[in-house]
């Protein structure tokens, strides 16, 4: 996608980053409600309409600022309010919780493998204009690798994080919840540092060529 416009790029990027970050907030929520906590549907988090997860800095600047400038994506949304004690289980649901957001982008990395697909199918017969489709695609694969891998860090307070809390024993879970005040200061020097591409570069790159291998790109 080198060879992109900046504006193409941003027309390319957009939805990918919405739908990625609207399905992976809104399972959260489903799922909380599903187990016992209903904070996040009261307040309509349970939802794909991207206004209701949207956070202006971490959803739209950094990522578009990112991508133009250097090919990598980092960002959030706003994060979905879960009560953990409400759950019926603690440790089970909090666990199934969390890995809802990964999973509903590993749904939609597959789901852009097949718009992917079609329209590679259109493309070869000749209509040129699916060569956006393919594009946006290949996009939304590997934005949704991208937050699924990141999500999945066992870092508190990301998805892995809580993941890894739920199934220590009680006194080591205790130790590592201590560190969830410092959880976006210790992401944000992995970044800066490029120990955060070093790990999940090569994790986002099999489930991105996977994909792609399936989908035919």
């Amino acid at each position: 996608m080198d060879e992109l416009t900046l504006l193409q790029k941003i027309a390319v990027w957009s939805l990918p980053i919405l739908f990625a970050i609207t399905a992976h907030e809104a399972a959260h929520a489903w799922v909380a409600a599903k187990f016992g906590d209903d904070t996040a549907l009261r307040l309509g988090r349970v939802t794909l309409n991207p206004i209701k997860h949207i956070d202006l800095l971490g959803t739209i600047i950094l990522p578009l600022t990112m991508l133009v400038m250097s090919g990598f994506i980092f960002g959030w949304a706003k994060p979905v309010p879960v009560r953990f004690h409400r759950l019926r289980k603690l440790r089970r649901d909090t666990a199934l919780v969390a890995l809802a957001g990964p999973g509903a982008n590993l749904i939609m990395a597959i789901l852009w493998a097949i718009v992917g697909r079609i329209g590679l199918y259109f493309l070869h017969i000749g209509y040129e204009p699916a060569l956006f489709l393919v594009l946006m695609a290949s996009a939304g694969i590997l934005i949704n690798a991208i937050l699924m891998i990141l999500n999945l860090l066992p870092i508190l307070p990301l998805d892995g994080g809580r993941v890894l809390h739920s199934a220590l024993p009680n006194n080591l879970a205790l130790s590592f919840e201590r560190l969830e005040p410092y959880g976006l200061i210790i992401l944000i020097l992995l970044l800066v540092s490029g120990a955060l591409e070093i790990v999940m570069l090569p994790l986002v790159n099999i489930v991105y060529q996977t994909l792609l291998l399936l989908a035919g790109l």
